[in-house]
């Protein structure tokens, strides 16, 4: 079995045969695993999951060579958050891509907004974790989801500093690759509040949705918590090592990509209300096991 090193010298698991792509005649870079599925979803959704995966290799050429450079230029948005210049690299090798690839399906990128097809719709967050990126902290990554009529199907994950990836297809399963090789994804079987780790994410906006007495109340009943972070969070729960992630002000690309590899891995993700909408602006993903109890636990005042 043939390699791709996702930097740091680490090489992680491929298929030894190149797909090549009937739009562009383009031999694309192999992936990781070639074979990720057990059986077919009812939707095959195995070619826009070959693409997604290409994709990260691509953003994860244009990223991780400016990861901790010391020229790397950082600017501020009109939100007052920050964005590098490795941000719009990647994002605009992404949109190039799907212009060759999928110019009939639509995009929705952090840093250069929407256009095209809702009905078939690429989710992109070039560098989610900027802050942590631009700090030399190696928790950051790249998130790829295809949302079909606003329901992600298809997500991966990348965090190339860590040499890690996820995967995950409506179906199809969740899917890591790591220096021990691909895996299966399960959530954790943790049924008890008391035995629970959870990732609360950021104090201030559980603050700023007037939620503290909520979040109070959670670290009263929960084993541990702690603030992970953005999209690592999400990943840890679907390997089983979390069971509860929660979070306020989040856009559509800032989770679409965790949608399909929480769930395929058997958790469950809604909004921090139950809506299932990733539109919502917030988030209570759980183990699945205990959805209802946060919900109830959160919602205690209400």
């Amino acid at each position: 079995m043939t390699g791709i090193s996702p930097g740091r010298g680490i090489t992680l698991p491929v298929s030894p045969v190149h797909a090549k792509s009937r739009s562009s005649g383009l031999r694309r870079p192999a992936h990781y695993p070639g074979s990720v599925t057990d059986s077919l979803p009812a939707e095959d959704f195995a070619a826009d999951l070959e693409l997604a995966l290409t994709l990260a290799d691509a953003a994860d050429s244009e990223s991780l060579p400016r990861f901790d450079a010391s020229d790397l230029q950082v600017s501020t948005k009109a939100d007052r958050s920050h964005v590098t210049d490795a941000d719009l690299a990647t994002e605009r090798a992404l949109r190039a891509l799907l212009a060759v690839e999928r110019p009939a399906d639509g995009i929705f990128g952090e840093e250069f907004g929407e256009e095209g097809s809702t009905e078939r719709q690429w989710i992109i967050d070039p560098i989610d974790g900027t802050a942590n990126f631009m700090r030399g902290i190696p928790l950051w990554g790249t998130m790829i989801a295809l949302a079909v009529d606003g329901v992600p199907r298809v997500g991966v994950v990348s965090m190339p500093a860590l040499g890690r990836r996820w995967w995950a297809a409506a179906g199809a399963g969740a899917w890591t690759a790591s220096h021990a090789g691909p895996r299966r994804l399960e959530t954790s079987a943790v049924a008890s509040l008391g035995d629970a780790s959870v990732s609360i994410q950021s104090i201030t906006q559980w603050a700023d949705a007037g939620q503290t007495s909520a979040l109070l109340r959670v670290a009263d009943r929960v084993w541990r918590d702690r603030a992970y972070g953005d999209v690592y969070a999400y990943m840890m729960l679907a390997e089983g090592r979390l069971e509860m992630v929660a979070e306020f002000d989040v856009k559509e690309y800032d989770i679409a990509a965790a949608v399909p590899i929480v769930r395929e891995a058997g958790g469950v993700f809604t909004s921090f209300d139950g809506v299932d909408s990733i539109s919502e602006r917030s988030v209570l993903a759980t183990n699945g096991v205990l959805h209802g109890a946060f919900l109830e636990l959160t919602h205690a005042d209400d």
